[in-house]
């Protein structure tokens, strides 16, 4: 049995090879062990790949769905490897396609205000070659020095400028997709406008690879702001930080950003990443205005006044470009900053209805506080997506333990609130026990039926979502 076994890897292998080139094709177990994780901590994932292949063309993808679908072998989708939900982890072993050498932006159109490039290509890359031509490509996951525009699309990435700008699914047009039988389809076409049948881009974006293989993206692009100004509001209650939120928004200002972060994270990051945030103060709001020059300074009055308002006890702006990257640094740090309090960090994200915030955010802390979790809350509090990072040691059992209950009722609270499992993270392998529970059943039946249609002998990315 074991020769047959190692005979059936030779030949996979050898396949791989002749389709991407030897020099393409990593088989070691030392090889298959390290791309066989992701940035997921909790997962105990004990499934290795058969191979990892860096694929370099569409065609080259084809022909590996053809060969797996023949021999019935998992293939499973790979960026940077940078998720948090387990959405690339070979559940059941199979082929994993990494898509970093598929890394070019084919195309920028000014005039259609469109790009086109491949899945490998990093988000902060891609947003720095239109800026370029004056244009602007919103989303902005914390992980943008890393992060591909593949993982992003398969896990609907949003950011800190979703509130005003949307998610990633708002700005793709078109895909190429590879389906389960090597077959290769385009979703859409590159009119930002389109009616005709129903809309396949959206049923791609935030699939996490469980439909089909992405291996190019046709997207959107709008104008980029003229001019901007963030600032930092402090405030001594979550319900005052709250207020002030909605006063905002009532007050017909859409503010770029409006990011969250509590006591304990700005002095983790303080200590981190010294930048002279306040560490004596309930919480903290990032805020981040952009648009014409010619009404900017009128925006940012009316806010700092609305801050007051509410109680602000003290308003910092950033007065350069140096200030507003020092901030912008500092509320990126924040994964990392919390890394600095135990070996393991677990990013977890929920999302509620705005006016539920407060309640979420003081449930949160109570369930870290009931089994005794050191927490760092931060998120997107204008639409409602909040992340606590939680520092622990997953190699004390006991903690553990503590976690994955603190998680459960984590879920509970949220959807409790009118809220959902995930705003921008996906479900992967971490959060499908919970989707029963977060998903209209007659819903969730018609998600499976379209997986099974897309994907019949269940090759694609298995055991992921459901």
């Amino acid at each position: 049995m074991l020769n047959s076994l190692i005979k059936i890897k030779s030949q996979l292998v050898k396949t791989m090879e002749k389709i991407a080139g030897a020099e393409n094709v990593l088989s070691t177990r030392e090889e298959l062990y390290v791309y066989s994780t992701d940035s997921t901590n909790i997962t105990n994932n004990k499934e290795l790949a058969e191979a990892v292949v860096f694929v370099e063309t569409t065609q080259q993808v084809s022909e590996i769905m053809k060969y797996a679908y023949k021999k019935n072998i998992p293939v499973i989708a790979r960026s940077a490897g940078t998720n948090l939900c387990g959405a690339c982890l070979p559940k059941k072993g199979g082929i994993i396609l990494d898509f970093s050498k598929m890394n070019k932006i084919i195309e920028i159109n000014k005039d259609n205000l469109i790009c086109k490039a491949q899945p490998g290509v990093v988000v902060e890359t891609l947003q720095k070659a239109v800026e370029e031509y004056d244009l602007f490509y919103p989303p902005d996951p914390s992980n943008l020095k890393v992060s591909m525009l593949g993982g992003s699309i398969g896990l609907n990435s949003g950011g800190p400028h979703t509130f005003k700008y949307g998610a990633t699914k708002d700005y793709i047009i078109d895909l190429e997709v590879v389906l389960y039988d090597g077959s290769i389809m385009h979703t859409g076409c590159e009119c930002s406008k389109n009616v005709t049948g129903y809309n396949m881009t959206q049923l791609f974006v935030g699939s996490e690879g469980t439909l089909g293989i992405i291996t190019q993206a046709t997207i959107r692009l709008i104008a980029k702001p003229e001019a901007k100004k963030v600032l930092l509001a402090y405030f001594d209650s979550l319900e005052d930080t709250s207020k002030t939120v909605n006063d905002i928004i009532s007050n017909l200002i859409t503010p770029s950003v409006i990011d969250l972060m509590d006591k304990n994270t700005i002095q983790t990051i303080e200590s981190f990443y010294p930048s002279g945030m306040l560490t004596d103060k309930t919480a903290a709001l990032l805020i981040e205005i952009d648009g014409f020059r010619s009404n900017l300074d009128e925006q940012y009055e009316k806010v700092i006044q609305i801050c007051k308002n509410n109680n602000s006890s003290y308003i910092q702006t950033a007065q350069t470009k140096e200030e507003e990257e020092k901030i912008w640094i500092s509320r990126r740090s924040s994964f990392g900053a919390t890394a600095k309090l135990a070996p393991n960090v677990v990013t977890e994200d929920v999302v509620v209805p705005r006016e539920n915030i407060v309640k979420l955010v003081e449930g949160i802390q109570s369930i870290c506080d009931k089994y005794e979790l050191k927490t760092c809350i931060m998120g997107h509090i204008g639409d409602g997506n909040i992340h606590p990072n939680i520092a622990l040691d997953l190699r004390n059992q006991k903690e553990r333990e503590n976690f994955l209950n603190a998680k459960k009722e984590l879920f509970e609270l949220a959807l409790s609130l009118n809220g959902t499992l995930s705003g921008e993270h996906g479900i992967g392998c971490e959060k499908s026990q919970y989707i029963i529970n977060a998903v209209d059943p007659v819903c969730l039946n018609a998600m499976k039926q379209i997986k099974k249609m897309f994907d019949p002998k269940n090759i694609l990315n298995p055991n992921k979502i459901f």
